[in-house]
C-alpha cells in the first residue's frame, strides 16, 4: 500500500482495498481516473433515449446513433459491416454508434438472409443510400433552422456546419428532420473519402461473446418457457411404429411426452413446400421438461419401435450408384462449347481422373435450437436461423396462420455453414408449442443434429482433358451427386471460356437422406477436383502450374459471353499477387508448395500452401491467400472470414469422413468424427487486391481452393496424387500432422 501512494497514486480516488477473511488485501484500480482524474465515465449508449428516424436508424438528443443490422449474424460479420455502410454515409463517429440486431421485417428490409455470401454485396448501395439520405434530411432541417440554403451546409462526425461557421449536432435537429420529405438521388461518397469503410473495426458483439453474455439462441429465455427434446428416427428410411414413455415420465423435471408430425404431413400434402423445408414426415416423440437436462434424460429413457418405410441406404451403394451415373447417358448438359467429341478424337493425349467426396455434417458449435410461443392470436418465434422470412412463411402455412400475426426475433448464431438455411428446428418448435399451448424452446444435442440433420451431398467428379500441341483443347466434366447437383452458374466458372471445346454434365441420385447447402455448396469439393486436375495437366505439359492458369485466362479476357461469371483480368491479378506474396518457387529447401485458384460467390481467390515433411507425413506450415473481393468494408472481419474458410477447407479435406450403413450415420459426435485440431492449423496470411469495385462475398470463397492447394503441395512433396477426401485415408495412419 505504501509503495503505491509513494508513486503519486491517490488512495482516495484510485484505490479500493478490502481486507479478506483470510487476512489478504483485494486492491482494485480505476485506471481511467488514474490516468485522467477529471475524466467522465463513457456514455452507456444502450441506455440513451433514442428518436426513431427510419427502420435502420435512431438518433438520440445527444447525437448518438443506434443502427439496426437487418441480416442474420452467423459469424460472418454483417452485424458489424452492414451498420458500417450506414454510418459511413451518415457521417457519424463510429464510437457514437450502437448496433442492434434487427428482427424480421419484410415491410422495411429486403433479403434478410444469411446465405451465398451475398449480404454485403446486395446491401452495398442500399444501406449507404439509407445513411446518405438521413444525413441530407438532417442537413435540410439545420438549414431550415438557420434559414439558409441547404447546399451551403455540410456534415461531418455528427456535426452540421453552415458557411458562416455555425454548427448544430444531429441530436439538435433529429426531431425536425424525421418529419421532412425524403430526398431522392442523394450523392454517395467516393471511396477516397471513406472514413469508416476500410477501417479495422472490432466485432460489435465481441465483449458479450468473450464474457458469456446472452446473445445466442441457446441463451434465449422467457417466463413460463419449457424445454423440448425431440426423438427422431435413428435411420433414414424409418418411421415411428410405437413408443413407451413410462420411464421417461419418471425422470424428475419431465412434464409430458407428446408426438408431432401431423401438421408436417398436411403441409407437405398441400404442395406449398419450399426449398428450406427438409423434414421427415414421420411422427416424432417429444419430451417436454422444466429444463434441458431433464428433457435430454427423458428422451434417453424413451422406448421406441421404428419400422422401415423406404430403403435403408449405405455409402457403399451410393458409391456404386454414382459411378453408374457417370458412366450412363442420362446426364443433363449445363454448358457446352465447341465440338468436344472432335477435340478428344484428334487429341495427342487424353487425361481422365475421378474424384470422390463423402457426405459431411455441418457441425455448428451451437446445436440446433429455437423458441416458439403459439397462441390463438399470435406467434412469437426467436432463435438462430439463416432464412427468417422463409421460416415465418412456412410456420404460417403449417399452422394456418396469418403471416402478419407472426413475429420473429433473430439471435446470433453459433455457426451456420448452410445448416440453418433449413428451418426444420423452427417448424418443430412451432408445432410443439401449438400442441402444448405453452412457450417452448426446442434444444437438440450434438448427436441429434449429426445423425438426423442435413448433409453436404456425396459427390463424384470425372474430368477428362484433351491435349494437343502442348495446349488444353478439350475439357469434359461430369458430376454425380446424392440429392442434387451444382446450380447453373457454376458451369460458367473457370475454366469456362478458357478452353474452346468444353462440356459440363450432371446427374443425381434421389436419396431419402436429407442433403443441402454446406459452406460454398458444390464448389467446396469441385474446386479441389478441378484444381488438382489442372496441377496434373501442368505436370503432363511440363509447364509451371501457375503459368498454365495464367495462359488459359488470356483466352477469356474481353469475352462477350455474358454467361461467364468470373473476370479473367481480376483472376490474373489475384494469382499474380499470391505468387508474389507466397514466394512461389523461392522457398527454402524442404518446403514444398501447392497452388490453387478459384472463383465463387463473385470473389476471386488464389492460395499457396507450404508444407514440410515430418516422419514422412505432411505438415502444413503456412497458407498464403490473395483475394479480390472489391472494396474491403472491414479488414478485420474480412481476414477472419478468409482465415476461417481456409482452416475449414483444410480440416475437412484432410480429416472429415462421414458415411452411412443401413440408413444410419457412422458418427454421432466428435469422438468419432475427426475435425482439424489447434496444433494442426497453419499460419494463414491474407492479402487483398486493391481496387474501388463494389464488394463481393467473403464468408465462403476462401474455402474451395484450400483443399486443392494442400493436395498439390502433398504431391510436390511425395509425388502422390490424391483423388479422394479425406486425405488422411491415403496415408493409412491414425493421424496426419496438420
Amino acid at each position: 500500500m505504501e509503495s503505491i501512494t509513494k508513486n503519486n497514486f491517490s488512495r482516495r480516488n484510485f484505490l479500493k482495498a478490502s481486507v479478506l477473511a483470510g487476512g489478504g488485501i483485494l486492491i482494485g484500480f480505476n485506471l481511467l481516473t488514474a490516468c485522467k482524474p477529471e475524466a467522465v465515465m463513457p456514455v452507456d449508449i444502450t441506455k440513451l433515449n433514442f428518436n426513431d428516424f427510419n427502420a435502420f436508424i435512431k438518433i438520440s438528443d445527444d447525437g448518438y446513433v443506434t443502427i439496426f443490422s437487418p441480416n442474420p449474424e452467423i459469424g460472418q460479420g454483417v452485424k458489424t459491416a452492414m451498420p458500417m455502410l450506414i454510418a459511413e454515409e451518415l457521417d457519424v463517429e463510429w464510437s457514437k454508434v450502437n448496433v442492434v440486431q434487427g428482427n424480421l421485417d419484410t415491410n422495411n428490409f429486403t433479403r434478410q438472409i444469411a446465405g451465398g455470401s451475398q449480404s454485403i454485396r446486395f446491401s452495398w448501395d442500399a444501406l449507404r443510400q439509407t445513411g446518405a439520405t438521413t444525413k441530407q434530411m438532417l442537413i435540410n432541417a439545420a438549414a431550415a433552422k438557420w434559414n439558409v440554403d441547404a447546399n451551403t451546409c455540410k456534415a461531418s462526425k455528427g456535426i452540421i456546419t453552415n458557411s458562416s461557421g455555425n454548427t448544430l449536432g444531429y441530436g439538435d435537429v433529429v426531431k425536425e428532420a424525421a418529419v421532412l420529405e425524403v430526398p431522392e438521388n442523394v450523392k454517395l461518397k467516393e471511396a477516397k473519402d471513406f472514413t469508416i469503410i476500410g477501417q479495422e473495426i472490432i466485432n460489435v458483439d465481441i465483449d458479450k461473446i468473450i464474457t458469456g453474455k446472452p446473445l445466442f439462441g441457446l441463451d434465449y429465455k422467457t417466463d413460463g418457457m419449457v424445454i423440448a427434446s425431440v426423438l427422431r428416427p435413428p435411420a433414414f428410411g424409418q418411421i415411428l411404429e410405437s413408443f413407451d414413455a413410462t420411464e421417461a415420465k419418471k425422470v424428475k423435471g419431465v412434464i409430458d411426452v407428446i408426438t408431432i408430425g401431423n401438421k408436417v404431413r398436411k403441409y407437405v400434402a398441400s404442395g406449398k413446400k419450399n426449398w428450406t423445408f427438409q423434414m421427415s414426415e414421420t411422427d416424432k416423440v417429444v419430451v417436454i421438461a422444466e429444463n434441458t437436462w431433464a428433457a435430454i434424460k427423458g428422451k434417453k429413457a424413451l422406448t421406441a419401435v421404428w419400422k422401415k418405410d423406404s430403403k435403408l441406404e449405405s455409402t457403399e451403394n451410393h458409391d456404386t450408384v454414382l459411378t453408374e451415373i457417370l458412366e450412363g447417358k442420362k446426364l443433363k448438359t449445363r454448358r457446352e462449347d465447341g465440338d468436344i467429341k472432335k477435340a478428344f478424337a484428334t487429341a495427342d493425349k487424353v487425361i481422365e481422373k475421378t474424384y470422390h467426396s463423402s457426405f459431411l455434417p455441418h457441425n455448428c458449435m451451437e446445436p440446433m435450437n429455437f423458441y416458439a410461443d403459439v397462441t390463438s392470436e399470435k406467434i412469437h418465434l426467436a432463435g438462430p436461423v439463416q432464412t427468417p422470412e422463409f421460416a415465418a412463411n412456412v410456420v404460417a402455412d403449417l399452422l394456418d396462420f396469418d403471416i402478419d400475426k407472426i413475429s420473429l426475433e433473430m439471435t446470433r448464431m453459433g455457426g451456420g455453414f448452410g445448416r440453418r438455411l433449413y428451418g426444420d428446428f423452427v417448424y418443430e418448435a412451432a408445432e410443439i408449442s401449438n400442441t402444448i399451448k405453452k412457450p417452448v424452446k426446442l434444444v437438440s444435442t450434438r448427436e441429434d443434429d449429426m445423425t438426423t440433420g442435413v448433409y453436404k451431398p456425396a459427390v463424384k467428379y470425372r474430368i477428362k482433358a484433351a491435349l494437343k500441341n502442348g495446349q488444353v483443347t478439350g475439357y469434359h466434366l461430369k458430376e454425380a451427386a446424392v440429392g442434387g447437383n451444382m446450380y447453373g452458374l457454376i458451369a460458367n466458372f473457370f475454366p469456362a471460356g478458357c478452353i474452346p471445346n468444353y462440356k459440363i454434365e450432371t446427374g443425381s441420385y434421389n436419396s431419402n437422406i436429407t442433403t443441402g447447402a454446406w459452406r460454398a455448396p458444390y464448389t467446396n469439393f469441385l474446386a479441389f477436383a478441378e484444381q488438382s486436375f489442372f496441377d496434373e495437366l501442368a505436370s503432363e505439359l511440363n509447364v509451371d502450374t501457375i503459368q498454365l492458369r495464367l495462359d488459359l485466362l488470356q483466352n477469356v479476357k474481353g469475352t462477350t459471353d455474358k454467361k461467364i461469371q468470373y473476370s479473367g483480368q481480376r483472376m490474373e491479378d489475384t494469382i499474380k499477387l499470391v505468387k508474389d506474396k507466397g514466394n512461389w518457387g523461392k522457398t527454402e529447401k524442404g518446403v514444398f508448395q501447392g497452388f490453387s485458384a478459384y472463383y465463387s460467390h463473385n470473389t476471386h481467390v488464389a492460395e499457396i500452401a507450404d508444407i514440410v515433411l515430418k516422419d514422412g507425413l505432411p505438415v502444413i506450415k503456412k497458407v498464403t491467400v490473395a483475394v479480390d473481393c472489391g472494396i474491403v468494408v472491414n479488414p478485420t472481419g474480412a481476414r477472419n472470414q478468409l482465415e476461417g474458410g481456409v482452416l475449414d477447407g483444410i480440416g475437412h479435406a484432410m480429416y472429415a469422413d462421414f458415411s452411412f450403413k443401413d440408413g444410419k450415420p457412422n458418427s454421432k459426435n466428435f469422438d468419432t468424427y475427426r475435425l482439424i485440431r489447434m496444433q494442426e492449423t497453419p499460419k494463414v496470411e491474407v492479402h487483398f487486391v486493391k481496387n474501388n469495385l463494389s464488394p463481393t462475398g467473403l464468408g465462403e470463397p476462401g474455402l474451395p481452393p484450400a483443399g486443392g492447394a494442400v493436395a498439390n503441395a502433398i504431391n510436390a512433396a511425395l509425388g502422390k496424387r490424391i483423388y479422394k477426401q479425406p486425405f488422411i485415408n491415403e496415408f493409412k495412419k491414425s493421424s496426419v500432422l496438420g
